[in-house]
């Protein structure tokens, strides 16, 4: 099948990209910059240079394409916004694949995203979706709750760096899904007629709470976390200073989200049924525990060979050198 990835340059995009190819199918990406999505090439992708929130650039870009899987959203530093990009630029999308024949299309949301619709990213979410449902698209849409690989930045490298671990107010629990196995869901979705024009929750094993991570982390380091609270009055707070700033636009509608992460409702949902309709055994899921174990024995061991190397180099620049006369 021939596919186009958007946003495959992400942290999500890049695994589904990856996950198509390896299962041989034709894949194209969407990048607005191809000198940065030049790792795409490297695995057998084809680069095309384009941008949703320009509906100019996408007719050339859908011709001959089968499927879409959009894993596109605006990022914090991005200069443009959730509603330039999650709204209008995914319209744009859905539009032109319309336009071009696409047979399928396969959208990223988030879940309970219908509950939240005064958070920014939630509502485009929801609204693309119920878009995607008016036009009559041949859509599959997968809700999501939290990817794993974002524990990283929030929880295991600060506990390895003895720095502070920010938990937000009730810390909501939340089904962290490896984004390796989301993409599993979205391109097994082209292969099973019964997720057509269906929407489905795609999250992980269970849900976990920010105080049930940190001594996953500890365990796995030996160091002893230092967590600071951040209160949900505070976090409104920075919402309202940020929304005055145009830079801080986009840091604005992110602590939105943070908001309702900081709730302590649950962000989890059953699977099992999901699991029979997209015919994926749950047993090769990536369980949190075992995805930061992985983490913590690559880092670990890495941390101990350059540790090493120090030494080396230390006794090395200790010995006497030789004094070595020369004839001249």
């Amino acid at each position: 099948m021939n596919l186009l990835v958007v946003g495959a340059t992400g942290t999500l995009g890049r695994q589904v990209a990856r996950r198509a190819l390896d299962e041989g199918h034709q894949v194209r990406c969407l990048v607005r910059n191809p000198r940065k999505a030049s790792f795409l090439k490297e695995w057998g992708a084809e680069l095309v240079g384009a941008n949703i929130c320009q509906p100019d650039s996408l007719p050339s870009v859908l011709e001959g394409i089968d499927a879409v899987i959009d894993a596109a959203t605006a990022r914090a530093t991005d200069a443009i916004g959730v509603k330039e990009v999650d709204w209008q630029g995914q319209v744009n999308l859905i539009k032109a694949a319309k336009e071009a024949g696409v047979e399928r299309f396969i959208f990223f949301s988030i879940l309970d995203a219908q509950k939240h619709r005064n958070v920014p990213l939630m509502d485009a979410k929801y609204c693309i979706e119920r878009y995607l449902a008016e036009i009559d698209m041949n859509y599959t849409v997968l809700r999501l709750a939290g990817f794993m690989q974002g524990l990283i930045a929030q929880y295991a490298i600060p506990v390895l760096e003895g720095q502070a671990v920010w938990i937000t107010g009730k810390s909501s629990p939340i089904a962290y899904m490896n984004t390796q196995d989301i993409a599993k869901f979205a391109v097994q979705a082209l292969n099973i007629p019964a997720t057509e024009k269906g929407t489905f929750p795609v999250v992980g094993t269970r849900a976990w709470k920010g105080e049930e991570i940190i001594p996953i982390c500890e365990r796995y380091t030996g160091e002893t976390a230092s967590i600071a609270r951040l209160s949900l009055g505070f976090l409104r707070l920075m919402r309202r200073v940020t929304r005055f700033f145009q830079f801080g636009q986009n840091a604005s509608d992110r602590l939105y989200f943070a908001e309702v992460m900081a709730t302590g409702t649950p962000l989890d949902a059953p699977m099992d049924e999901v699991y029979k309709i997209f015919e994926l055994d749950p047993a090769e899921t990536t369980t949190l525990e075992n995805y930061l174990q992985e983490y913590f024995s690559r880092i670990m061991q890495k941390l101990k060979e350059i540790d090493y190397e120090k030494n080396k180099n230390k006794k090395n620049s200790g010995k006497k050198k030789p004094n070595i006369r020369t004839p001249f």
